[in-house]
């Protein structure tokens, strides 16, 4: 077993860390160094500055072009290493679009209060949270310039592990803030990223239009700038992994003396190596930073692979964790496989609208049922027909409302005017007393006009409508649910989705909606705009009504199922 180093006390780590940061510094100071005089001196060639009548002395001419070279690097380098200390890690979280967790989704805040149960066994003073929209299963931890850590993780991540490999990931990547890991890797990163971007900008093209009139290729940049700074950028990736393979080993054993389980770190290892671990606008500057480097095949115990890779081998990690069980890799790589088939059994089926229905018809009379929801009242319409059952609150948005309309209570049978009835009298009192909403629709089923209701969907909270079942969700929040799958499709969803797919997704120009009587434009539960018919997206081409006002999307009965289920398979 690897031998475990890292600092007791969280403070003492941060005194510590201008040794680091002076380690970093001094490398810039002697690379830029390098650079300028590399520059200055063939500047001097180029104007002849040894072909002047009276040229100066050459030594006095060196002295000059390296006084020159010191002072310009001290400049640069001074101004690089400050802007990325104070702006390194604000930039990165911008980078890969790292929002705040929403603590009215329950994944998200399961994260936060697992978070806040590591930091607490670790003796950290604060640790800030942070969601990663990204499909992908990744993490990685910051250092603010302030010194207070950071912890990122992926919607993937999220929606994939069980609460105890969540508390692992989360002890290894405050095992390295401990360790003082994340502050060396944070800074550098962010250098490396600075000149990864620099050497992207005057790389060397060739404009195959100029080939056409002049018969020459032209190139543009500047070559000797571009290998400059592609050795710069090399630099400072080997400074990067110049303790990366060491540090994780450490950093995972370390999470196992906070968590207290070696298992689930393993298994969420190996989970992250066997999905897509890309992070958004990804950058090999930041592989170091990750708990699963994004290329993990290939990675070896050889030379070069250490030389270049930042992380070590998967099975080496998971064979160290195994070790301390103990246990065989195999049972552990098994136990990921037998987790995944628990939570497919365990997933909720939903049926389709038609079911829906069909199951309804089979319980017994309203009457007996809809008391218990508050559904007690019946409306008489202008044709002299009962409509209902409604609760109060839906009853008093019916358009067709109105004081003297003839009211069923059907919990008292009583029938009169909606006036007489105390309760309703007293409904009208305080929805008086109230300020009236700008748009009567607001909180209004677009299709059916009922109130819609607060609810929970894989975890996401959403508006649903109780009749036709019609979802309110914000845009924002589409990829969580996407990502989830705590709920499985009856094979008739699953056949709608097939039909949809045969009928519109292969013949797009039709641009039929699943449902195609319903009307193409409808008011917006939320502001009272008008929705407009568009593609969830362009990869996934499903007819959804968003409003572009207050960017929520409405989804017929039916609608979020079937896109769940064409992006799942």
């Amino acid at each position: 077993m690897e031998k475990r180093k890292f600092s007791k006390d969280f403070y003492e780590t941060q005194k510590q860390q201008w040794q680091k940061s002076l380690f970093v510094y001094t490398m810039m100071i002697l690379f830029y160094l390098f650079v300028v005089s590399f520059v200055v001196f063939s500047f001097a060639a180029i104007v002849g500055l040894f072909l002047r009548e009276k040229p100066l002395s050459f030594t006095d001419t060196i002295i000059a072009l390296v006084f020159a070279s010191v002072v310009i690097a001290l400049i640069i380098a001074t101004f690089h290493y400050f802007d990325a200390k104070n702006h390194g890690a604000k930039f990165i979280r911008e980078r890969l679009l790292a929002k705040i967790p929403d603590l009215s989704d329950r994944y998200h805040k399961q994260f936060a209060n697992t978070l806040e149960e590591i930091r607490i066994a670790a003796g950290l003073p604060e640790v800030h949270p942070y969601i990663l929209p990204a499909f992908a299963i990744n993490s990685m931890a910051l250092i603010e310039p302030d010194g207070t850590p950071s912890v990122l993780v992926t919607e993937g991540l999220v929606a994939e592990f069980t609460r105890g490999e969540l508390q692992a990931v989360i002890a290894h990547e405050l095992a390295h803030v401990v360790r003082g890991d994340t502050y060396y890797v944070t800074l550098v990163c962010s250098l490396v990223n600075f000149f990864e971007r620099l050497r992207d900008t005057s790389k060397p093209q060739t404009h195959p239009e100029a080939t056409a009139y002049s018969g020459q290729s032209q190139v543009s940049g500047a070559p000797l700038v571009w290998m400059a700074l592609t050795i710069s950028t090399l630099i400072m990736h080997l400074l990067s992994t110049l303790v990366s393979r060491q540090r994780e080993i450490l950093a995972d054993a370390a999470a196992v003396e906070f968590s207290r389980n070696p298992k689930p770190l393993a298994r969420a290892i190996y989970k992250a190596h066997l999905k897509n671990s890309f992070v958004g606008d990804f950058s090999v500057a930041y592989s170091p930073l990750l708990i699963v480097p994004p290329r993990s095949t290939g990675i070896t115990d050889g030379f070069f692979s250490r030389l270049f890779n930042t992380h070590p081998p998967l099975m080496r990690r998971i064979r160290m964790l195994a070790n301390m069980v103990p246990t065989r890799p195999a049972k552990i790589i098994q136990e990921v496989w037998d987790i995944h088939k628990s939570r497919e059994k365990a997933r909720i089926v939903l049926p389709s609208k038609e079911e829906e229905q069909a199951k309804r018809e089979g319980k017994p009379e309203p009457k007996d049922w809809d008391v218990q929801e508050g559904k007690i009242w019946m409306i008489q319409n202008p044709g002299g027909d009962w409509e209902g059952p409604h609760t109060l609150a839906d009853l008093l948005l019916l358009d067709i409302f109105l004081p003297s309309r003839w009211i069923l209570n059907m919990q008292e049978q009583i029938e009169a005017p909606a006036s007489e009835f105390p309760q309703i009298q007293k409904a009208l009192q305080k929805w008086g007393k109230r300020k009236k909403p700008k748009n009567l629709k607001e909180n209004n089923c677009p299709r059916c006009r009922v109130l819609l209701h607060e609810n929970y969907y894989e975890g996401v909270p959403l508006k649903i409508c109780p009749d036709c079942g019609g979802k309110l969700i914000d845009a924002a929040v589409m990829e969580r649910i996407i990502a989830r799958k705590e709920v499985a499709f009856s094979d008739q969803l699953k056949a709608k989705a097939k039909d949809f797919e045969k009928n519109f997704l292969y013949d797009p120009v039709l641009r039929k909606k699943i449902h195609a009587d319903k009307s193409p434009k409808i008011d917006c539960p939320n502001c009272g705009a008008k929705m407009r018919p568009r593609p969830y997206n362009y990869q996934y081409v499903v007819p959804v009504d968003k409003c572009l006002h207050c960017h929520k999307i409405w989804f017929d009965a039916d609608e979020l199922e079937i896109l769940q289920i064409l992006i799942e398979h």
